[in-house]
């Protein structure tokens, strides 16, 4: 019997690539499709239900429900699902990146390649390494690239007047302004330590590949040294971390922090209109370099609305999608397209967001723009910094 709904679920995934687009789409009209991603940010919420949740309706019939779940919790539905011998997933679209990829390829979790069939794919840019690799593994057609951004420093321009730009100065920063600098202990934070591994152990491609124990281990040695001289200058003495990085949001926009940080480079101008950071705040990304990464789109293997799936896809990487969601009042998120295989009218469009005030250029940080490591360099990260620093 088992050996049975596996071959039915085989077919269904060779008949809907074996299909025309006209034909994917009219499969897809009238289907609802449920897609699981984090939804902790309010203005992404908003783009979500009121942007595209009414387009794909409008224009695919589609219904499109949001469900909450990220990372550890999308992998943990379809592993229970797989040991359940559930047939078909209650989830059809995710919202991942590289260390949930992963894992999700060990269990055979997601559907493809598919990537290729729908439309919009043709303007992706997936021969930029940020872009067409995650976390160092070609993503190969099971994730279609969806947004693309560079982590920051944010700090306040009235009390700083020259941010730190190296280890050093970093270190001499904390020591004469004590409590004022932190990172927290769950995504954001991790970003961060990766990015000080990566200049330890000698810049962009000096961890580049597959994970390599005998590097970790080397250069991790040097980053838990480094974060035990300044632990006990920084917030709270080091003794605890923020939760995440709303939480360092808070702590920033109070005072009681003079930085905060944000994995998207245009944040700090949605949260200054949002009345949370001062106008006073700035972004910028320190001379050792920020890892830039793209987020992804992927299809769960055992959805039931394959086709739907991928034209919600379709729909959320096209021009005007992109554009919509480039804006920070909306949320600020850069784009995944080559502006070269766009209208002139698309780049420029592109190019110029007049709402991007406060963030750094794009072309101006891009130079300090680090690749991400393989998924295990992140994991082994987690758990060290618990055992080493928080414990």
């Amino acid at each position: 019997m088992a050996f049975s709904c596996g071959e039915n679920k085989k077919q269904e995934a060779v008949d809907v690539l074996s299909l025309s687009w006209e034909d994917i789409q009219q499969q897809a009209n009238g289907k609802t499709v449920t897609m699981m991603m984090w939804t902790g940010d309010s203005k992404i919420n908003s783009f979500m239900k009121d942007y595209i949740v009414p387009k794909v309706k409008e224009e695919h019939n589609i219904n499109l429900e949001i469900t909450s779940g990220q990372g550890a919790a999308i992998v943990q539905v379809l592993m229970t699902e797989e040991m359940a011998n559930k047939s078909q997933s209650d989830i059809d679209l995710v919202w991942i990146n590289g260390e949930t990829f992963y894992q999700i390829k060990q269990i055979d979790g997601l559907f493809g390649p598919w990537t290729d069939k729908i439309p919009n794919s043709s303007y992706i840019d997936f021969e930029n390494p940020f872009i067409g690799i995650d976390f160092q593994q070609p993503i190969e057609g099971f994730e279609l690239p969806w947004g693309n951004v560079q982590m920051t420093l944010i700090y306040d321009q009235n009390k700083i007047e020259n941010p730190p730009l190296t280890r050093a100065e970093l270190e001499a920063y904390v020591k004469k302004h004590p409590g004022t600098f932190t990172f927290d202990n769950h995504f954001t934070g991790l970003t961060f330590l990766k990015a000080l591994l990566i200049d330890i152990a000698g810049g962009n491609d000096a961890l580049s590949g597959a994970f390599d124990k005998e590097k970790y281990n080397q250069y991790s040695t040097e980053l838990w040294n480094y974060i035990k001289k300044l632990k006990p200058y920084l917030w709270n003495k080091g003794e605890v971390f923020p939760e995440n990085v709303a939480q360092m949001h808070q702590l920033f926009a109070g005072g009681e922090l003079w930085f905060t940080m944000s994995n998207n480079d245009a944040e700090v101008d949605n949260k200054i209109n949002e009345g949370l950071f001062p106008e006073t705040a700035r972004a910028y990304v320190p001379d050792f370099g920020t890892i830039q990464n793209s987020h992804y789109l992927g299809i769960t293997k055992n959805s039931g609305n394959k086709a739907a799936a991928m034209v919600v896809a379709n729909a959320m990487v096209s021009a005007e999608a992109q554009l919509k969601k480039m804006n920070p009042d909306v949320w600020g998120d850069g784009t995944v397209l080559s502006l070269n295989k766009l209208s002139e009218l698309q780049k420029n469009a592109l190019e110029n967001i007049p709402q991007r005030r406060y963030a750094p250029n794009r072309k101006d940080i891009q130079h300090k723009a680090l690749m991400e490591l393989a998924p295990e360099y992140m994991i082994r990260l987690a758990e060290d910094f618990r055992k080493e620093i928080i414990n």
